[in-house]
C-alpha cells in the first residue's frame, strides 16, 4: 500500500508516520552501510527488519541479525513528537540489562527523516550514549534506514533495508508473546 500524499496542513512527522505505517506487516532484507570494527557481526550477518506491529500510537520493528532476534525498535507518538526506544530481550524471553534506551525528536524533521536525541534514561544507562542521535529514514518503495551517530566522536552506524523487495517474515523477536 503506497503512502498517501502529504496534505498541506499535515506535519512532517504525520507524513513520516504514514510512511512508516505503510510498511506494516512486511519484512525487508538490508545491509550494513556504515560502521566500525565493533560492528563486524552486522557486516557478516543476514539483516532483516520486520514491521511487525502497528497501532495509531506505536510501531514495533524487530531487527534480526542472523539468528539473533534480541532487538526491536519501538517508535511511538508523543505529545511533543516521536520517540525511538530499543527493546532488547534474551533468547529465554528475559529483558536484557541494557534496554529501553533511546530518545525523542526535537523538531518536526521531514516526511522522510526523523532524528531522535538521547534522553536522560539513556544517559544514565549508557553514559557514553548521552550524545547519541538516532536517525530513521523512509523513502517509499526504495529504502528504510536506521542510523546512529554519536556527536563529538567518529562513531557512526547505519543499516539500510530495500523496500522494493519484501521478504518472508522472520520468526518473532525474543520475548514476544506467542
Amino acid at each position: 500500500m503506497a503512502p498517501r500524499a502529504a496534505s498541506v496542513d499535515q506535519s512532517p512527522q504525520d507524513a513520516f508516520w504514514q510512511r512508516l505505517q505503510a510498511l506494516c506487516g512486511r519484512a525487508y532484507r538490508g545491509r550494513l552501510a556504515e560502521g566500525d570494527a565493533s560492528d563486524s557481526t552486522f557486516r557478516r550477518a543476514e539483516l532483516v527488519m520486520h514491521v511487525l506491529q502497528c497501532s495509531p500510537s506505536e510501531v514495533r520493528v524487530p531487527f534480526h541479525a542472523d539468528a539473533d532476534r534480541s532487538r526491536t525498535w519501538v517508535i511511538t507518538r508523543t505529545r511533543e513528537g516521536l520517540r525511538l526506544k530499543h527493546d532488547h530481550q534474551h533468547a529465554d524471553g528475559g529483558e536484557d540489562r541494557v534496554t529501553q534506551y533511546g530518545g525523542d525528536t526535537r523538531d518536526a524533521g521531514s516526511a522522510g527523516r526523523q532524528d531522535c536525541f538521547a534522553d536522560a534514561h539513556t544517559a544514565s544507562l549508557i553514559p557514553a550514549a548521552r550524545a547519541n542521535v538516532w536517525t530513521m529514514e523512509v523513502v517509499p518503495g526504495t529504502r528504510f534506514a536506521y542510523a546512529l551517530r554519536r556527536e563529538g566522536t567518529d562513531r557512526r552506524f547505519r543499516v539500510e533495508f530495500y523496500l522494493a523487495t519484501p521478504v518472508a517474515a522472520p520468526p518473532p523477536p525474543w520475548g514476544a508473546a506467542p
